[in-house]
């Protein structure tokens, strides 16, 4: 489990593929300010969480450490069965609505 934004940079960074100098070229800072942040020496700028949540596609609650998504990867199943495993997150999400 990811419990800090430090965890959750380099996390993200790492499934990116992406090495530190090519996160920090994409934010337009130094390798040395990724390095500290990924080890809870100092935290980014609003301006690069921002930024970050649109490289890696992740919500700032997310890399916040605010939220804890489950996600699951079902890019393994037909259409048919992703159709099926869809309407039934919907089904159950929805299920709190009727109280």
């Amino acid at each position: 489990m990811l419990y800090n934004i430090a965890d959750r940079i380099k996390y993200l960074r790492d499934k990116a593929g992406m090495k530190q100098i090519e996160l920090a070229k994409r934010l337009g800072i130094s390798r040395s300010a990724v390095n500290s942040w990924e080890m809870s020496l100092s935290t980014p700028s609003i301006a690069n969480i921002i930024e970050m949540t649109q490289i890696f596609h992740v919500s700032a609650d997310y890399l916040l450490s605010l939220s804890e998504p489950l996600m699951v990867d079902i890019s393994m199943l037909s259409d048919e069965e992703k159709e099926i495993v869809l309407r039934l997150i919907n089904c159950l999400a929805n299920k709190g609505d009727s109280k």
